[in-house]
């Protein structure tokens, strides 16, 4: 599905209602795996979650996760250590060219049974399931935090517990810290000094009941569309708390340099545009949330304002390769755009380019963060269905803003 964008006039103080955090959901769906008395309450209706379940529940001896990066990571540590279970985990074309052999190398370091069916170091993988003690893991600090996780999630799960030592600086470490507070909240001991975490085994039946806060990530998305509206435009989103688990909710901080304020009312946020940007050049270092990365280029386009983004070694192991994807996509629109290894580098242009076919490489987050740019010229988003990945209403939501959305051929 090929849609154009076109806004005529914003609705002013919508209110928005998002499903709960993938991030948080899938870490719970695994956990509820574990400890089936652990209720959810707000899980998230995003492909990803969806795929995660299906996985879980399937009596299936192949499991497909279709392009659910934290399905594949968090699945493979999770079957890994399901006694007498024999199950192949695969999924799409891409999923299979991106690497996983970090999570293997740690999972036999362990005494885990998995093998590579196809290419060395990727999906798919065949996977016996077996007793595993626990003990220690190196590894690297600069990985995906997906594979950390995958780790630590299992680790209450194994007799002798689990000990993470990371080398170096750690990459996307909110994330990491998300599921040791998750894993807190449910009853299980875990804990992160300096560059080691511990997760000690569970001696007691976990019976809890934890509700998904509504996704960070997704809101972004919300505060592209403020900072780009006039002065005096505001959005209300649901199910938020001021102390969030999510690393992304830092996005609240990063928007005040866009004149976006932010204020928390009971489970509501509410998104003001207050001012117009002071600072013409930005600078910020998203290490710790990559994942902003292609919602804050965007917004500079828009605003015409210079950005320079570093921390993004991770991107090129994405859904899609998002530096490349994002070079070619900017460029196309008339932005003066450099990247790096781990930066994009935005410059000012001379004028955004109308009617330009944004395309999304099956990478639900590049429609999401270029969606916003319609309200300053009219653009079209090539397969837009990728939303569904983790935002399934995103374009219902945009027209109840007053987004002019058209299906083309």
């Amino acid at each position: 599905m090929n849609i154009s964008l076109e806004v005529k006039q914003l609705k002013k103080n919508q209110t928005i209602c998002i499903s709960g955090s993938k991030s948080e959901t899938n870490r719970l769906l695994l956990l509820q795996a574990l400890y089936p008395d652990l209720t959810i309450k707000n899980i998230s209706d995003s492909d990803d979650s969806l795929v995660m379940k299906q996985c879980l529940q399937s009596r299936s001896l192949v499991k497909n996760v279709h392009h659910a990066g934290t399905a594949m990571r968090f699945l493979t540590a999770y079957f890994a250590l399901c006694t007498h279970e024999k199950v192949v985990l695969t999924g799409s074309e891409r999923m299979q060219q991106r690497p996983i052999h970090t999570l293997v190398d740690a999972l036999q370091q362990l005494g885990a049974e998995v093998t590579y069916l196809n290419q060395q170091g990727f999906p798919p993988l065949q996977i016996n399931g077996k007793k595993l003690q626990g003990g220690k893991v190196i590894l690297q600090a600069d990985i995906s935090s997906q594979f950390i996780t995958a780790l630590l999630l299992a680790g209450s799960k194994l007799p002798d517990g689990l000990e993470v030592e990371l080398i170096g600086k750690v990459t996307s470490r909110p994330y990491i810290e998300m599921t040791l507070r998750l894993l807190n909240q449910i009853g299980i001991e875990a804990s992160f000094t300096d560059n080691q975490i511990n997760v000690f085994a569970v001696k007691n039946t976990i019976n809890s009941e934890v509700t998904v806060e509504s996704d960070w990530s997704s809101a972004s998305y919300f505060y592209s569309i403020i900072a780009l509206s006039p002065i005096g435009t505001t959005v209300t989103l649901k199910h938020y708390r001021q102390n969030s688990l999510q690393g992304d909710a830092v996005v609240a901080t990063i928007y005040k340099a866009f004149g976006v304020n932010t204020a928390f009312k009971n489970n509501l946020v509410i998104l003001e545009k207050v001012e117009e940007p002071e600072h013409r050049e930005l600078t910020l270092n998203l290490n710790d949330t990559p994942d902003l990365a292609q919602t804050i280029s965007v917004t500079c386009l828009g605003l015409n304002l210079s950005c320079k983004l570093l921390g993004l070694h991770t991107l090129k192991i994405k859904e899609t390769d998002r530096l490349k994807a994002l070079y070619i996509e900017l460029t196309k629109l008339g932005g003066n755009v450099e990247v790096t290894e781990d930066t994009l580098t935005l410059s000012k242009h001379l004028g955004i380019r109308k009617n330009i076919s944004i395309d999304t490489y099956d990478d639900h987050r590049m429609a999401m963060a270029f969606a916003p740019l319609a309200l300053k010229v009219n653009l079209r988003i090539n397969n837009a269905e990728v939303v569904s990945k983790s935002f399934v209403s995103f374009w219902e939501n945009l027209q109840k803003m007053g987004f002019d959305l058209r299906t083309i051929k």
